[in-house]
């Protein structure tokens, strides 16, 4: 079937709003920012950018609504949420091409986001009526302890550009579902996808003022005056860990609430008893997945050395035989990164291990013409002190280095600051279980190269983040224990 890429270009604007989103309406401004399609080089569309009267406006609303919203019954903030679910999946096509138009993935796995994504608003619509407290006797004193969960507050969610859609509905879901307000900030790189799901929200049938949205690019500016504002209760980010940092600095000064999910350096292990044909396929889920630009992306390859050029060939020819193009291109499974700027620190990263002495088995190079493409790329002979081994790669290069034993691998997937997500290939389960249960990391996935999914938890250790998202105990993250003490 062939894809009219005009065609689709021109339905995305048509439906795209425009302006600050602020008390249930949209608010014009005059200053405006490009969104660039990182295929093309070209202005895609012109978004307003905010300022910080307009980030405090959106706080004063989100705060305006949040004792009403937290008073609706449970049954009616599940059903905003199933509808909105409907509208997201109604509109796929919509959704979709518009994630490949600001961002570059393909249009199949934009088709693969927009599922993900909406089945947040379907688990989280099913959460809400099941948020429970509960009584007991104390056992010493006999005094009855009664528990009641409760919204934390108006919440302030920052989404990175990778997964526009995704990330949006994996904070606002939960907070929605818990009771609380919120504000959204999304990328500047890629504001549009979630602009198409405020308004599938309001929709919907969200009230005014419980869900506000402001596009910026000046981020600094515009999170400053609400993170500072004491009426905030709740910060929820997910980028980078330097970032992370400078926020979770700001948040002390009022003791926010947090969950940040920052970045990775993903091990992929190969152990000897590994199916190849898995594994190799493992890998190039893991790597590939959204063009290498996820956090849980496979960042660093450690295979044993009995298979390890048996394992680099294969990846390299599966890498190799990936079409690279327009996302909107028929077969196209290769977009671009997402901003000249990304693509510079990948191919700075990939210069370095090779001036170390690593070896290119495929790619390594950019095609000719517009776009920020560079070819699907594998570094065999890559010393562990080369940059792709310390730093997050976020693009299509997947460095291999090979250990000897067991406690070497988990040595070597240990050595970093990050914990966020690990692989293990392996068909000995007591070897697997051996390296599973002694890897620092928040998720594990086990002869899988995709493990994401709304129904259980997401998220680091160490410098990877702190708290949960997705599946109950995301949901808890949006919710204060308040605890009664009775005597009777």
């Amino acid at each position: 079937m062939s894809i009219d890429a005009a065609q689709l270009t021109d339905a995305v604007l048509a439906a795209l709003p425009h302006g600050q989103f602020i008390g249930g309406r949209w608010r014009p401004s005059d200053v405006t920012f490009d969104v660039v399609n990182p295929a093309t080089e070209q202005v895609l569309d012109r978004v307003a950018d905010g300022t910080p009267e307009d980030a405090v406006a959106a706080l004063d609303a989100a705060c305006a609504a949040a004792e009403a919203w937290a008073a609706t019954s449970p049954r009616e903030r599940s059903e905003v949420l199933r509808r909105t679910f409907d509208l997201v999946l109604e509109r796929r096509d919509l959704f979709a091409a518009c994630m490949t138009l600001e961002m570059g993935k393909p249009l199949a796995e934009a088709y693969g986001e927009v599922t993900y994504g909406a089945e947040f608003l379907r688990w989280f619509s099913e959460e809400a009526v099941r948020i429970e407290g509960r009584f007991s006797i104390a056992p010493s004193s006999g005094q009855r302890v009664l528990t009641m969960l409760q919204p934390v507050g108006p919440v302030y969610a920052i989404t990175p550009w990778n997964f526009p859609l995704a990330m949006a509905t994996r904070k606002l879901a939960p907070a929605i579902a818990a009771g609380c307000t919120a504000v959204i900030k999304p990328a500047h790189e890629t504001p549009l996808t979630t602009l198409l799901f405020i308004r599938a929200l309001q929709d919907a049938g969200l009230p005014a003022g419980v869900v506000n949205c402001v596009t910026s690019t000046h981020s600094a500016a515009v999170s400053a005056p609400i993170i500072a504002d004491p009426r905030l209760r709740k910060l929820t980010f997910t980028g980078s860990t330097a970032v992370g940092r400078t926020l979770l600095r700001q948040a002390a000064d009022h003791v926010l609430r947090t969950s940040m999910e920052l970045g990775g350096n993903a091990p992929f292990l190969v152990l000897a008893s590994a199916d190849l044909d898995k594994a190799v396929q493992g890998a190039l889920d893991a790597k590939m997945r959204n063009i290498g630009e996820a956090c849980t992306a496979a960042n660093r390859m450690y295979v044993h050395e009995s298979i390890a050029a048996q394992f680099s060939a294969r990846l390299a020819e599966k890498m190799a035989a990936l079409p690279i193009g327009n996302g909107l291109d028929e077969g196209v499974r290769v977009g671009p990164l997402v901003s000249p700027r990304q693509l510079a620190t990948v191919t700075d990263l990939l210069q370095d291990a090779v001036s170390r002495g690593a070896r290119v088995a495929t790619g390594g190079t950019r095609p000719e013409g517009a776009g920020y493409f560079l070819a699907p790329t594998v570094l065999t002979d890559v010393p562990t002190d080369a940059r792709v081994f310390r730093e997050e790669i976020f693009g299509p290069v997947a460095p291999i280095a090979t250990f000897a034993t067991l406690d070497e691998a988990i040595a070597l997937a240990n050595a970093t600051e990050f914990g966020l997500m690990s692989y293990v290939f392996a068909e000995n389960l007591g070897e697997a279980a051996y390296v599973v249960e002694r890897l620092e990391s928040g998720m594990v996935g086990l002869n899988s190269g995709v493990i994401s999914d709304p129904a259980a938890p997401f998220g680091g250790v160490k410098e990877s983040g702190l708290g949960r998202e997705g599946s109950h105990e995301g949901l808890a993250e949006y919710l204060e224990t308040k605890y009664v003490g009775i005597r009777l």
